[in-house]
C-alpha cells in the first residue's frame, strides 16, 4: 500500500491549487484517505478525509477541519485511484507541507494513520 502526493506549489492569497494523492495497493471503496498538513514546530494537523462506503450508492463520509470548511473540497476518482484536495481561496495560514495518508480507519480518527506519502509543499503569499 502506498500513496504519492503531487500538486503543491507557490500561489498568492485567494488563488487555488489542487493536490492529488495517487494510491496503490488498496481500494478506495474500503480505505479512508486523509490529508494532513504540517508546519515546522507544530503538530501535524488533519485537514480533510474521505471514506467511501462500498459503491457510489452507499455514500461516503467526508471530514473537513473548521479552518478549511467552505474553501477545500476532497473527492476521489476510483477509476484512477486518486484522491484530490481542491483548495480555493487560499490563505497564508494554509502554508504547510501537505501529506496524504490512507488506512482502514474511520475519518474521525486522528492518530493511527500509518501509510504516509512524502508530502508536497504549499506556499501561500499575501
Amino acid at each position: 500500500l502506498y500513496v504519492v502526493e503531487s500538486g503543491g506549489g507557490s500561489v498568492q492569497a485567494g488563488e487555488s491549487l489542487r493536490l492529488s494523492c495517487k494510491t496503490s495497493g488498496f481500494t478506495l471503496d474500503t480505505y479512508a484517505v486523509a490529508w494532513f498538513r504540517q508546519v515546522p514546530g507544530k503538530e501535524r494537523e488533519r485537514v480533510s478525509c474521505i471514506r467511501r462506503h462500498g459503491d457510489t450508492r452507499s455514500g461516503e463520509t467526508l471530514y473537513y477541519a473548521d479552518s478549511v470548511k467552505g474553501r477545500f473540497t476532497i473527492s476521489s476518482d476510483n477509476d484512477r485511484h486518486v484522491v484530490y484536495l481542491q483548495m480555493d481561496n487560499l490563505k497564508p495560514e494554509d502554508t504547510a507541507v501537505y501529506y496524504c495518508t490512507a488506512d482502514y480507519l474511520p475519518c474521525t480518527v486522528v492518530l493511527g494513520w500509518e501509510n504516509w506519502g512524502q508530502g508536497t509543499q504549499v506556499t501561500v503569499s499575501s
